[in-house]
Formats: C-alpha cells, structure tokens, sequence
C-alpha cells in the first residue's frame, strides 16, 4: 500500500468521525448542562450530522492541498443514489396512508399469535416488519417499524433496558431480513449483478436462514420482555378520522414505483415530487411530513459515501487476505465501524472469488448490520425516529452495541452452522 496524503488524511478523518458517533451522548449531555453553548452541543451531539460535518472537513483538506478542482472532481464522481432514495423512502413510507396501512396488517397478523394483544403486536413488529424490507426495501422497512414502535410502545414510557433491546433487536432483523430477495439490501445490492445472484439464489442460501433468526431475536426478545410489556395500556381507540382506501392505495402505489425505479434518481425524485403536490392538495389525509429527518439521514450517508471513498486503499487488501471464515468474522467487524454496503462493494471488484468466499464476505457483512448507526444505510432512519424516548434525546452507541450482540450472535449460528 502507497496511500497518497489524502488518502492517509481521509482515513484519520474517518476514524475521527468514528469517534464522534461514540461521543454524541457526551456532547447532549453537554447541551444540558452547559445552556449558554447549548446550541453548538446539540449540534455535535446529531448523530445524522457527523458524518456529513467531517465530509466537509476532508473536502475543504482537499481543495487547500489539491486543489478546488480535485476536491469539486472528488465530489461530482461519488454514487449518491443510496441517500437520495433513503431520504425519499422514508418520507413516503412515514406517511399517514402507508403508515395506516402498515399498522393494519401488523395488528391483522398478531391476531393469530397466541399471545396477549401487547405481546403478540411487539413480536410482530420485531418478527415481521424486517422481513417486508425484502421487498419494499429495508429503508421502508425501518422507517415502518420504528414509527410502529415509536406510537405504540416507546410513547407508553418503555424501562431504559427494554428501548435498547428493542432498537438493538430491529436493527439487526432489518440487516438480515432484507436477504430474502436480491433488490432490497444494500450490500446484496452491491454484488447481486456482479455475481449474477437472482432472488431464488438470495432465497435458498441466505434467505431461509435470515428468516429463521428474525424470528428467533423478536422471540426472545418478547419472551424476556413479555411482563413488561403486558403491564402497558392498551391501544387507545384513534379518534383520527382514517384515511380513505382509494388514497391510501395512492400513497402505496407511489411507494411502489420508488421502489421499483430505486436506481434511478431522475425517476424516483419525479415521482417524490408527485407525492409532496399530493400531500400538499390533501392535507386532511396527512400529518406531519418526516421531512427533516428524511433530510438529516440523507446527510448522513451522503457523508458517509464521501468518507468511504477514501477508505479503499486499506479495506480492500485487508479483505483479500482473508480465507472463508475469516471474511466472515472479519466482515461483521468491519462493517460495525463502516457502512456494509462499502465492504461488498470492495468484495465486487475482486476477481476469480470463490463461492464459499462470497457467501461469508455478504452474510458477514449483513450480520453486523446492527452493531453501530453506521453499520447498516436504515439504521440512522430508525434512530432519527426513536432516540427523541431515550434519556436525554440521545442514544448510548455502547449501549446499542451491547444491546445489538445477542441477536448478532443468533445471526451468526444461522449463517454459520445451518
């Protein structure tokens, strides 16, 4: 390896940054105490702005060493696609009619779980919703089941060790949920064209297994739960007035053609813009839009691909390196401390790769999707969405970590021994 300046400079960027999504519950706790820079603190403590602040920092390095041109270049030639969709997934799922719609098939699905009402919906979202990421896409899928959580149980004043359970567990089912089909992950996303996987290959090596540990997590953690949750209050009748079947037919029809045109920003962002005029003409059908989050996520990953395309020069020998099991556990390392979708990403452009190797470099990428905000591109969806219920605003990433390993280790002995 003979990395340039900027290279060497990127990568302690990088792990900067790193850091400051580790101490963003210092900098909130700051913002509370000291009020007279509590603005300064609370931005340093948004998790969504960390990345996108230290993106800035690497950019204005490189137009004062390289040049306005080189860091202008640097910028016009990265892959923003992935924050451009996330953000309008995001805004269209968290709608009224997709999230009326949702909610619905949730509650008609926990009838048939022979469990309390609370018990049988919380393991429904924590069981079900991960899997719908493997078709409306794992943003979708996320966003969906944190808002479902958000009203339905972190709004009923959850104990501290139950929300962190919770948010570990979803994090890690959305990962490995989205591996039932080959258009849905990230880091499946990568690859899938590369290597030719279709969704039958998806379905009958990952898929099965995916499946399997999703439901053991939300199992286990319903069962350890299940006082708890018994001893919440009841879902309130809504006296909301619902949505009208025809607009929310619309709404999922809309949501649909973003999906299916996912890789195409021209067409996805067209048909966003047809869904804010609709939002716009019928505002009785709609409650606050998710605009800023939406926003701030899209931010963050847009720093994230700034960021990560300057970690290639010692990502990509490290994987090479590594025999089948290793990738594995090396895979699921990394990707806690950089996005998974950049490690396949480095995985494609190797030639001559066995089987057996890519099998481990994917499952291991998808099995530490829940370790950190930056391990999986939903993730920081799903913490926008939740963290406003944790003490002080702010999620402990030591604490979502701690929280994120048992169902990670579930996900291993899946992938590993089935």
């Amino acid at each position: 390896m003979n990395p340039t300046t900027i290279q060497m400079v990127g990568a302690a960027i990088f792990a900067i940054a790193i850091l400051h999504t580790f101490s963003t519950k210092f900098f909130e706790h700051l913002a509370h105490t000291r009020p007279t820079h509590a603005g300064l603190w609370h931005l340093l403590a948004e998790v969504e702005a960390v990345f996108g602040f230290w993106a800035i920092v690497l950019i204005l390095f490189m137009g004062f060493a390289a040049g306005k041109a080189t860091a202008v270049e640097y910028l016009d030639t990265r892959n923003y696609t992935e924050p451009l969709f996330v953000f309008a997934i995001m805004v269209v799922a968290a709608s009224k009619s997709v999230l009326q719609f949702a909610s619905g098939l949730v509650r008609m699905i926990a009838r048939f779980v022979p469990l309390p009402a609370n018990v049988a919906f919380y393991f429904t979202v924590l069981g079900v919703v991960p899997l719908l990421g493997s078709f409306i896409t794992e943003p979708a899928a996320m966003t969906l089941a944190a808002l479902i959580l958000r009203d339905r149980f972190y709004s009923k004043g959850l104990s501290s060790k139950l929300m962190y359970v919770t948010i570990g567990t979803l994090f890690v089912n959305v990962s490995i949920g989205g591996t039932l089909t080959n258009f849905a992950a990230p880091p499946v996303l990568m690859v899938a064209s590369t290597w030719g996987w279709d969704s039958w290959h998806m379905l009958s090596h990952f898929g099965w297994k995916s499946a399997l540990a999703v439901f053991v997590n939300a199992g286990i953690a319903t069962l350890i739960f299940q006082k708890e949750l018994r001893r919440l209050p009841a879902e309130a009748l809504s006296g909301k007035a619902e949505v009208p079947a025809l607009m929310v037919a619309i709404h999922l029809f809309l949501l649909g053609l973003i999906v299916t045109f996912s890789h195409h920003p021209p067409v996805f962002l067209g048909i966003f813009l047809l869904f804010m005029g609709l939002a716009t003409a019928y505002p009785q059908f709609q409650e606050r839009l998710i605009l800023r989050e939406g926003l701030m996520v899209a931010f963050f990953l847009a720093g994230l691909v700034v960021l990560g395309g300057q970690q290639s020069w010692w990502l990509q020998p490290m994987l090479t390196q590594m025999n089948a099991t290793t990738i594995y556990f090396g895979a699921t390392a990394l990707t806690a401390i950089t996005d998974n979708a950049a490690l396949t990403y480095l995985g494609s452009l190797v030639e001559g790769l066995s089987e057996e190797f890519k099998y481990a470099l994917v499952s291991g990428a998808v099995t530490g999707g829940g370790l950190t905000v930056i391990a999986n591109a939903p993730n920081p969806a799903g913490m926008s969405i939740l963290r406003g219920h944790f003490d002080e605003g702010s999620v402990n990433p030591l604490g979502l970590f701690v929280a994120a390993v048992p169902p990670t280790l579930v996900a291993i002995l899946a992938f590993q021994l089935l």
